[in-house]
């Protein structure tokens, strides 16, 4: 029975320029490996021992990306290893298997959001109203699932998203800051109903996790063993939990000790060699 890996994608194992927390002088700075184009220019990126080490975990785990990104934005990521059998975008609203929609789930994804939270729509009408245009660039939905928008954070008024957050907290959906955008998600809309999914598929006897926001919380709690890096919404609060470890690293250097604290882990499971 296999080992499963969820791992958020963005500002977990990939990142783009802004996020990359170059801080060592030039000359030791790792060297990097482009993995999203898009509108042809580079976009996204991590280090060629990253790259090395996600390869050797695609041969050692079911590796399975869990974004919160669109398909359409998860398709232009090209990861190092093996295709993932499996990959779960739009925060669990879609799971693909070998690529393709699984119908199914995402129905059933769909009637839990029409039973459980405030329609898409009234968050839309909202956001509308409330945003300032001084401050925000765009505004998105996300696979008619959830929305966000994309912001100037040096403008942001420092109470808006709080104020937001107790609005969406009402009607059952959730909010999070994450780089320039803010996303309300519905509450019934998680990572972590998905990786079960495929743990349930897969026969997994151990789910390892990592992810940096808000929206990766539900995500590490329900896996056996988790991570967050230094940076992002979650360090920022502190938040932790039992199986979860805070690590110190910050940018694309995290991704490279969060991959090799996966290969580790994996590597010592039960039926694999000696559990810690």
């Amino acid at each position: 029975m296999p080992v499963l890996v969820a791992s958020d994608l963005d500002r977990t194992l990939i990142y783009s320029a802004a996020a990359l927390a170059l801080t060592m002088p030039d000359a030791r700075a790792p060297r990097l490996l482009c993995v999203e184009v898009h509108e042809s220019r580079p976009l996204s990126y991590l280090t060629e021992t990253a790259a090395r080490l996600l390869a050797d975990l695609g041969g050692t785990a079911v590796f399975t990306p869990t974004t919160t990104r669109t398909r359409r934005q998860y398709q232009r990521i090209n990861l190092p290893g093996p295709p993932p059998k499996y990959a779960i975008c739009a925060n669990g609203g879609h799971l693909l298997v070998d690529g393709a929609t699984d119908r199914d789930w995402h129905a059933g994804v769909l009637a839990r959001l029409a039973d459980e939270c405030a329609p898409l729509a009234e968050v839309r009408e909202h956001l509308t109203r409330s945003a300032d245009p001084v401050w925000v660039r765009k505004h998105r939905v996300a696979e008619d699932l959830f929305a966000y928008l994309v912001v100037e954070r040096e403008l942001l008024p420092g109470d808006w998203v709080k104020e937001l957050a107790v609005w969406a907290e009402d009607r059952g959906w959730t909010v999070s800051l994450q780089g320039r955008k803010i996303y309300a998600v519905p509450k019934p809309l998680t990572k972590s109903a998905a990786v079960r999914e495929v743990a349930r598929r897969t026969g997994a006897r151990l789910t390892l996790a990592a992810g940096d926001s808000l929206l990766d919380a539900d995500l590490l709690l329900a896996a056996d063993r988790g991570w967050r890096p230094g940076h992002g919404e979650l360090a920022e609060t502190e938040w932790t939990a039992p199986a979860v470890s805070a690590l110190p690293e910050r940018g694309v250097l995290a991704g490279e000790r969060i991959l090799r604290e996966f290969l580790r882990a994996a590597g010592e499971a039960p039926g694999t060699g000696q559990w810690p």
